[in-house]
């Protein structure tokens, strides 16, 4: 399983690539991205695809993917998005000194993060990984539809570091990310949850 998706994106002056965070905007008040961070995993001109980082679910991994759970870094399932629930996603961080476009089983995203195909072995592919997470669906755009959310204000396009694909804290990812970026985007950290307690 090869295809490195770490490749540039559409020129469509948007800023996403493979391996960004998209932040929602503390303005974002629907249901299903309100203070979410999510990990772009491909974007290109027919569309795009990440999964939500900070919204764990109940459902322990080991209840759905018995083999895999060991890795996990985490032992819930996080709810990627709200495209294809009922299916499985899963992306890890290789240790360092591995490449996972030469991994198999493993599809590169950026850097150290990839794609873990489900169907492979997790013993064969254990030794050679930090953690893994496991999404229950995704966050999907269709063409163009991204570029106008981020130009309306929906979203804030950062750099991911790896370590947020593995973050093990139970919540704060979306203050945390949007703190490293420095003023003027780390003054939104602070922004309450609900305006009528400011």
């Amino acid at each position: 399983m090869v295809d490195d998706r770490s490749g540039a994106g559409p020129a469509d002056g948007s800023g996403v690539t493979p391996g960004s965070l998209l932040v929602a905007a503390p303005g974002l008040l629907e249901a299903n991205f309100r203070r979410t961070v999510i990990y772009m995993i491909e974007h290109r001109d027919r569309g795009s695809l990440g999964v939500v980082l900070n919204r764990p679910s109940e459902v322990p991994v080991r209840d759905v993917l018995p083999s895999w759970a060991p890795l996990s870094s985490r032992p819930d399932v996080f709810i990627g998005g709200p495209v294809e629930a009922e299916t499985a996603l899963c992306l890890a961080a290789v240790r360092t000194g591995h490449d996972p476009a030469s991994l198999q089983g493993l599809v590169a995203v950026r850097g150290p993060v990839a794609l873990v195909d489900l169907d492979g072995d997790p013993v064969a592919l254990g030794p050679r990984l930090r953690g893994l997470r496991v999404f229950a669906g995704y966050s999907g755009w269709d063409a163009g539809q991204l570029a106008e959310e981020i130009k309306r204000g929906d979203w804030i396009v950062v750099p991911a570091l790896p370590d947020d694909v593995l973050d093990r804290r139970d919540t704060g990812l979306w203050g945390r990310v949007l703190r490293r970026q420095g003023i003027p985007l780390a003054l939104l950290a602070t922004y309450p949850s609900d305006v009528k307690h400011n």
